[in-house]
């Protein structure tokens, strides 16, 4: 059993790994926005707000974290045309999409070398491999960037026993995913997905509980894509 601590906890992804990783015996630390049923609250789009998710979870798992995984994040659009809310966006979307990925990524590589080996698994997007709309320039290069982080992990710490791997869904159903297709054309968002349906959360999850625990450490670096092959590397 290992302790994992698993942000954006409460829906979608979240919500799902949560449920794979805690079926497969594993202690559960969750985040999200609010908190509430067992999750630690913690906003990302405030200062220092990972710090403080980090000391109060490996408190809650009696002082030692075997996996972090960074799946919190927002996405909301910008226009291009309006430079406060541009810059209201980007500032919004590099705070909770990337850095507090990095702080709780350089918790985690700290804490490792410390206690021993442990895993990290981002789960970015396949708009950091081929953008997303003009609307979400702001998205596209916060998740860009999260999987330079990934590798730069990856290659750096390998020999301390620290493995780090990044997730890209495509488009993924959750909440408010006929309101999402039905803004982005619907059948034309399907159309470009050759599988012809969007990924079920539950496949991410089942990503994320096989990467946290039985992926080979040789894989260490890698990217999973779950997109039904709308975007092929």
């Amino acid at each position: 059993m290992a302790n994992i601590l698993l942000t954006g906890a409460s829906r979608g992804i979240g919500a799902a790994a949560l449920h794979a990783l805690t079926a497969a015996g594993h202690h559960v630390i969750g985040q999200s926005t609010a908190g509430g049923d067992g999750l630690i609250a913690a906003d990302f789009a405030q200062p220092h707000a990972a710090d403080a998710l980090w000391a109060a979870a490996r408190d809650r798992a009696g002082g030692r974290i075997d996996v972090l995984v960074n799946n919190a994040g927002v996405f909301e659009g910008a226009d291009l045309a309006d430079a406060a809310a541009f810059d209201t966006a980007w500032t919004r979307s590099l705070a909770i999409n990337l850095q507090s990925a990095a702080d709780l990524c350089r918790h985690a590589v700290l804490h490792f070398q410390a206690t021993g080996p442990g895993r990290i698994i981002n789960i970015a997007s396949r708009a950091g491999h081929r953008g997303d709309s003009p609307a979400h320039w702001h998205y596209a290069a916060a998740k860009g960037g999260m999987l330079a982080l990934t590798k730069t992990i990856a290659r750096g710490y390998a020999r301390d026993g620290i493995l780090a791997f990044a997730i890209t869904p495509g488009f993924t159903m959750t909440g408010m995913a006929e309101d999402y297709l039905a803004s982005r054309g619907g059948d034309k968002l399907l159309a470009d997905i050759p599988l012809g349906k969007v990924a079920d959360p539950e496949e991410v999850a089942e990503a994320i509980r096989w990467l946290a625990s039985e992926a080979p450490a040789s894989l260490t670096g890698a990217t999973l894509d779950i997109n039904g092959a709308s975007y092929v590397r």
